[in-house]
């Protein structure tokens, strides 16, 4: 018997690799989840993008996919945390921030909060640097 392989693992496999930042840093990172956030505009979706980043590595991407995938929980937050997930293969992601282009709303922040996510950072600047928590 052939077990066909499950449509999360296939997208583990074929996952691009992520481009690093030449100069790592909060700035890099903030202005890659800005690109994440064009990309999600260039597909015809909400204006939001978000990485996952841990020990100076973006290890998981996101852009919005609400309107394209019909998903009202495919925000750009919760896109990079699963992305980051299946890359890292555990749902603990202990260490990483959330860079994203505007601050988490409430779905998001408890989804980063139960990845044991360690900070969130939102903006240009890029602004906090709040643990999740569940308010």
């Amino acid at each position: 018997m052939v077990i066909a392989a499950s449509p999360r693992a296939e997208a583990q496999r074929n996952a691009a690799p992520i481009v690093q930042p030449r100069d790592p840093g909060p700035a890099a990172f903030a202005a890659r989840a800005e690109e994440m956030r064009l990309l999600a505009i260039a597909r015809g979706d909400q204006p939001y993008g978000a990485i996952v980043v841990k020990a100076g590595l973006i290890v998981g991407e996101g852009a919005s996919a609400v309107i394209t995938d019909l998903d009202p929980t495919a925000h750009a937050e919760m896109q990079a945390i699963r992305d980051a997930a299946r890359r890292l293969r555990t749902d603990d992601l202990s260490g990483c921030e959330l860079y994203g282009t505007s601050r988490a709303c409430p779905m998001c922040e408890a989804a980063a909060y139960w990845a044991r996510i360690a900070r969130l950072r939102h903006g240009a600047g890029p602004a906090a640097g709040e643990p999740p928590s569940l308010r």
